[in-house]
């Protein structure tokens, strides 16, 4: 009966726990903001929306042809999961939609499952269904947060993987040659090169493509703040609609005549066939939502650091979990937080979430104004403007950085960024995270030993290689985490600190010490034993109450005895005196030789 009171207890809290997150998370920040919104505010923000609207139409564009669907499966992302997860996002200037990344991992996702008998855009809602049902359940547990363990040079190399795969994807397209059937990067450049040397090119598409790029580098550099690529397309458009039938051979994006303006309900993907697909593309959606992860909560933190806001991570992600699953039920495709659209909203002078509504708002609208002339974009301007996209994704001084910081960091980024460019996208993600976290496992795993002795005057000096006399206690300084990993190390060194036979008590010196687990505490135990049956003595001081709670729950404060366990107290040196008056009492000395160690352990990553 105790059992199941306990375990009914245990379910009431958990129920209440979840039930105030619940409550605290899909409370929406939109409402309140707009319940404070001025008149000059929405005026910036109608301003800053029309700008990211101008941004946004030719960016879905390329996204379009990069994953291989039609227009408006992109541009229902860019409706209505910006506004969704606007609702819910803490940050004032994110903008959700399609992105370089999630496009690039799901065209390669829908080649992989060619021999499923669906459509790719079923295939692609269902991937964005469990996406989005991913993020939403990170973000209501409360997971977000573990964002920060993924490093930098993972999502670096991703980023620049996926920039030149982007690129190299459209080369063909600029270029005016037939795109390959290996649309692998090695079969991608074997092709275009043996399509190089034997000139077997489309000469009027080729200038196109090389005539839209260069005026797209001369506009970002002449006026950087007007949208170029809108710019370009509409100019390239309106020479080919009057101008096609004079230059034949030169492919069009076509297709607006089946563009659907409005978003619609489709429903959820939840067929037999949808269904029986799930084993096999849980894998890719669990890395396009760890992507979309990361991507929100960095681009959420530096435009922040701008703009003075506080991010909640765990909020971003119930923001872009809602907007993923809605978007799967309208028919559009996953999509997650946009570096450059959210940098050109806050650079617009955006002054809440209001202004990405107002863009969302904007879109369809500008799309129905100019379907007449999208249809006539060359293909070849398109990928020109991909192409530039993706040399901007490319960040050669981070790269610098994380090359020369340390060998772990530089290996961790040339091994993610050849796994994004020679094998599947997701795969590539999940190496470099298992890469990074095994090797962080290793340093936090092997500490390293310091001895101090205590001088004449009482300060503390580094101690000779050899002393000449032994001590009679030892005390071990131990700062950093103990945790599985570096239990081990840390109990074969300190019993190689107590190897000397003159040595009778031993105080390891806990203060500092972190994530304490049941390895640390079977080590504790191994090592009092191996004290014990020299007849020496194992004391602990400066045991915090995190600790001590483990050592009691656990049985090991028993076994240890208490009276050989001294918790940490605020001045630091107290808890240390006692177990040194402990030891006098064990040796019965009154000046007994005092060594003392510096056991130094990896601080966490992000510790200062």
């Amino acid at each position: 009966m105790q059992e199941l009171t306990g375990a009914a207890e245990l379910a009431e809290r958990s129920v209440g726990v979840i039930a105030r997150r619940l409550r605290a998370n899909l409370r929406p920040p939109l409402a309140a903001e707009l319940r404070g919104a001025r008149t000059f505010d929405w005026r910036a923000d109608l301003a800053a929306g029309a700008t990211v609207a101008l941004l946004t139409v030719p960016q879905c564009l390329g996204f379009a042809l990069i994953v291989g669907l039609p227009l408006d499966v992109v541009l229902g992302t860019a409706v209505i999961g910006a506004v969704v997860c606007t609702v819910f996002s803490s940050s004032r200037h994110l903008v959700f939609g399609p992105t370089n990344t999630i496009s690039i991992l799901l065209a390669g996702a829908v080649f992989s499952l060619g021999d499923v008998p669906l459509t790719p855009l079923e295939k692609v809602l269902l991937i964005g269904m469990l996406v989005g049902a991913f993020q939403l359940a990170a973000g209501l547990s409360g997971t977000g947060r573990l964002a920060r363990f993924v490093s930098r040079p993972v999502v670096l190399a991703y980023t620049t993987g996926v920039g030149v795969l982007i690129a190299a994807s459209q080369l063909s397209h600029l270029l005016g040659i037939g795109r390959s059937s290996d649309v692998t990067l090695p079969g991608t450049i074997r092709h275009l090169v043996i399509s190089l040397l034997t000139w077997d090119l489309h000469w009027v598409t080729l200038l196109v493509g090389l005539g839209s790029l260069a005026l797209l580098l001369v506009l970002r550099r002449w006026r950087p703040a007007w949208p170029e690529g809108l710019i370009v397309m509409l100019l390239a458009a309106v020479v080919f609609k009057f101008a096609h039938e004079r230059l034949p051979g030169v492919m069009l994006v076509g297709g607006m005549d089946e563009l659907q303006f409005l978003p619609h309900w489709v429903g959820l993907p939840l067929n037999l066939e949808g269904l029986a697909l799930v084993p096999r593309i849980v894998a890719t959606a669990l890395a396009i939502a760890l992507l979309g992860m990361l991507e929100a909560v960095s681009i959420a933190k530096s435009l922040a650091a701008r703009s003075g806001q506080r991010i909640d991570p765990d909020q971003e992600l119930i923001g872009m979990g809602a907007a993923n699953i809605l978007c799967s039920a309208f028919g559009a495709m996953p999509g997650s937080a946009s570096f450059l659209r959210s940098a050109a909203n806050l650079q617009s002078g955006a002054r809440s979430r209001l202004a990405t509504v107002l863009s969302c708002s904007l879109i369809p609208v500008l799309v129905f104004a100019l379907s007449p002339l999208l249809a006539s974009i060359p293909v070849a301007t398109l990928a020109a403007y991909l192409v530039l996209i993706a040399f901007r994704l490319l960040n050669p001084r981070q790269v610098t950085v994380v090359r020369r910081s340390t060998r772990s960091d530089a290996a961790v980024f040339w091994v993610t960024l050849g796994s994004t460019l020679f094998l599947p996208p997701d795969t590539a993600i999940y190496i470099g995270v298992g890469l990074s976290v095994g090797l962080f496992l290793q340093k936090a795993s092997e500490p390293s030993l310091v001895e101090y002795a205590v001088d004449e005057t009482g300060a503390l000096r580094a101690a000779p290689a050899r002393a000449d006399v032994p001590p009679q206690i030892s005390i071990v300084h131990v700062e950093g985490d103990l945790f599985f990993g570096a239990a081990d190390p840390f109990h074969d060194q300190v019993r190689q600190l107590a190897a000397e036979e003159r040595i009778r008590v031993v105080i390891l010196r806990l203060k500092n010490a972190r994530l304490i687990d049941a390895s640390t505490v079977l080590s504790l135990l191994q090592l009092r034993e191996f004290l014990h049956g020299g007849g020496r003595h194992l004391l602990l001081s400066g045991v915090m109450p995190p600790a001590m709670r483990v050592l009691r729950e656990s049985g090991a404060l028993a076994e240890l005895g208490e009276e050989n366990v001294f918790v940490a107290e605020e001045n630091p040196t107290v808890s240390t005196k006692r177990a040194l008056q402990r030891a006098q009492a064990l040796l019965g000395a009154a000046q007994p030789e005092v060594r003392l160690f510096y056991d130094t352990l990896p601080a966490p990553a992000g510790a200062q």
